[in-house]
């Protein structure tokens, strides 16, 4: 048994190395990264109702769309290290609510303020700005 689980392993050695490699950047990445995403989020930006219109809804349309699809990629890209963060060492829920930020979807601004709102996660991102020097996140006026 024993020798069978040695074998897989040395059949699978570069796998392990690229797996423990994504590992560490995924945990470097999201303790430099992170930080810096939530001291950016407005302290007020759950506190309404709605979500209120963008800056970029001013833009000409072939702009605005170039930036809209480069932001929801990068939320995708956030999500997915999120998800991987979930078994690999990382603030995997943190991440992958910054990655929901970022993307656009029906009914996002409702899904946010519900995640924010749960104690754990709104402690820890208030935790976070506090150390960046930015206020706490409201949750309502």
């Amino acid at each position: 048994m024993i020798e069978s689980i040695l074998q897989t392993i040395q059949s699978h050695e570069e796998l392990l190395f690229w797996s423990a490699v994504f590992s560490v950047v995924t945990f470097i990445g999201s303790l430099l990264l992170l930080p810096w995403f939530v001291s950016r989020i407005p302290e007020d930006y759950f506190c309404h109702d709605r979500r209120e219109r963008t800056e970029w809804a001013e833009h000409h349309p072939v702009i605005r769309a170039v930036l809209l699809t480069t932001k929801n990629l990068f939320g995708y890209v956030i999500i997915l290290m999120g998800i991987a963060m979930l078994v690999l060492p990382g603030q995997g829920l943190l991440t992958i609510v910054i990655g929901l930020m970022l993307v656009n979807f029906p009914g996002k601004y409702r899904l946010e303020r519900w995640l924010v709102s749960r104690k754990p996660l709104f402690n820890s991102i208030n935790w976070l700005r506090k150390k960046s020097g930015n206020k706490p996140l409201r949750l309502s006026e």
